[in-house]
């Protein structure tokens, strides 16, 4: 068994486990560890408890201490420092004409390393944008970049209920969401209807789906579309012009002339809608 406390960095950010060592520690204490990018600033989450040697990795790192005034003092002058490091970068970004967009700047607790997340729509060369930037702040710099998914994450937003979006304020890593969830649900298959903000289907079909298939003792298996066939997909309606039987997926022409590739699970043909 193994005494541990789950720490988080983020406000819906992934909790990690820690063990408390001599501190004696609660709910909601603030507090200083070391992680694989170096010192940081974390909430605890999850009090102290016992679980099994299986459930964490080991070995397992020790809370350092509890964070001070000072500490918190210095993480709002990080939080300023990352809004500066925002409009150097976008200016940088710029003057290279790179087709790039700059998410969110993160500075680690002990500013070792800063990291710039960014979208794109595919690989980026940036290497010269890197440079530059160390020569500006003169410490390691970390260029990440993330999905659409993760960039709602992090901007946060309004969902079509009217609440905040889920992944920004409680969900911890994303599930795989599959429009055969909207199927099995009843749910409207057009795709505008059921995606986020991230333009990926929503995540909160998983939420009940288990109310209407998981009580099932087997699940059917997913046969493949027919070639030839229509079917709905995440990206709208369209036809599979091919199959990939070993790695499970279908090659499907949509409507707008777009060519793309989707596994089965997220291929639906026309003709089971009803």
């Amino acid at each position: 068994m193994q005494n541990v406390v789950g720490v988080r960095f983020k406000q819906a950010g992934k909790i990690y486990y820690f063990s408390p060592g001599s501190l004696k520690l609660a709910q909601d204490d603030d507090v200083i560890v070391e992680t694989s990018r170096g010192v940081e600033y974390g909430l605890i989450v999850i009090g102290p408890r016992d679980v099994e040697d299986s459930a964490v990795v080991l070995p397992l790192k020790t809370v350092q201490r509890k964070a001070t005034k000072a500490d918190r003092a210095k993480v709002v002058e990080n939080e300023r420092k990352e809004k500066d490091a925002f409009r150097i970068c976008e200016k940088k970004i710029a003057a290279h004409k790179l087709p790039m967009k700059l998410v969110e700047v993160e500075y680690t607790f002990d500013v070792n390393k800063i990291i710039f997340y960014f979208t794109a729509d595919g690989r980026i060369d940036f290497r010269e944008l890197v440079k530059d930037l160390a020569a500006v702040f003169r410490t390691r710099i970390e260029l990440r970049q993330i999905g659409v998914r993760d960039e709602a994450k992090l901007m946060g937003g309004i969902g079509c209920c009217g609440r905040p979006l889920c992944c920004a304020t409680f969900l911890g890593d994303f599930e795989p969401v599959s429009i055969r969830m909207a199927k099995e649900q009843n749910l409207s298959l057009n795709p505008t209807k059921i995606s986020g903000i991230c333009g990926r289907l929503m995540c909160c079909l998983k939420y009940e789906n288990d109310c209407y298939c998981g009580h099932c003792h087997k699940k059917a298996k997913i046969q493949p579309p027919k070639q030839g066939s229509r079917v709905v997909s995440v990206e709208g309606e369209g036809k599979v012009i091919s199959l990939n039987q070993q790695r499970r997926t279908a090659t499907i022409l949509l409507d707008n002339s777009k060519t793309i590739v989707a596994s089965w699970e997220d291929v639906i043909e026309k003709d089971d809608e009803h």
